[in-house]
């Protein structure tokens, strides 16, 4: 299940990314004025300023995206050879060394033991209260870094939206303006109307859905990391003075 959620998620970002840099391409030149433009080509022709604003957005999504793939990891946010010697020193009780190499090599991880460790002689619940104040600031910060892409989501269908009411405005401006009008005449200011909301939704899908699987994958690091604190610190529970 796990591989199937980091497939699923891969999947989506190389969506987003293809996308982006389809969007963002500059067109060819030269093409001939009798020849039909391609769906692509013809997307551009009627883009828009608010049509360009979303590839841009689209562009910062998926920076956030690769960047996220990057540091959302375990071993990451907690290294395995630094639980190894954390583990090693609280057994030996060489607790002001485990307070420094957590103070040296500052991670999600070593910052929540750092701030049960410097608790150290007052009674459990204190140092449990110290690490889980510092576990849960982490989370706030984690989450609010992988809330950047919900509101990419949000964002990018109502600019579409914003796009086609603009279009639809202009459209009617014409017919109002003008006696009589052929339907080529409105073909225009509707195919752009309606290119801003493709272009908002074609970001809003995929951005949707990996804000969905980078926030359950937050919450299931969170979950590791904070069990792996716990049995850090249980040998502290029935501790004099702890």
């Amino acid at each position: 299940m796990k591989l199937n959620l980091k497939n699923s998620g891969l999947a989506f970002l190389a969506l987003l990314v293809t996308t982006s840099v389809s969007f963002a391409a500059p067109m060819q030149a030269g093409t001939e004025s009798n020849e039909v433009p391609g769906f692509m080509e013809d997307v551009f022709n009627n883009a828009g300023l608010i049509g360009w604003l979303i590839v841009l957005v689209s562009v910062i999504a998926a920076a956030l995206a690769i960047e996220n793939f990057m540091t959302l990891k375990r071993d990451k946010l907690a290294p395995p050879h630094l639980i190894d010697e954390i583990e090693a020193l609280l057994d030996e009780e060489k607790f002001q060394e485990a307070v420094e190499v957590c103070e040296a090599e500052p991670c999600y991880m070593t910052d929540i033991v750092g701030a049960g460790l410097t608790k150290l002689g007052h009674n459990f619940d204190t140092i449990q209260v110290a690490y889980e104040e510092m576990h849960e600031e982490h989370d706030i910060k984690l989450n609010a870094k992988v809330g950047w892409l919900s509101l990419i989501a949000a964002v990018a269908p109502m600019m579409g939206l914003l796009g086609t009411v603009n279009g639809m405005i202009a459209t009617f401006g014409e017919i109002a303006s003008k006696p009589s009008v052929k339907p080529n005449d409105l073909a225009g200011g509707i195919k752009g109307a309606l290119v801003t909301t493709l272009l908002g939704l074609t970001v809003a899908i995929p951005v949707t859905a990996l804000y969905v699987y980078f926030k359950n994958k937050t919450q299931m690091l969170s979950l590791e990391v904070g069990a792996i604190v716990e049995e850090l610190f249980e040998r502290f529970r029935q501790r004099p003075g702890a």
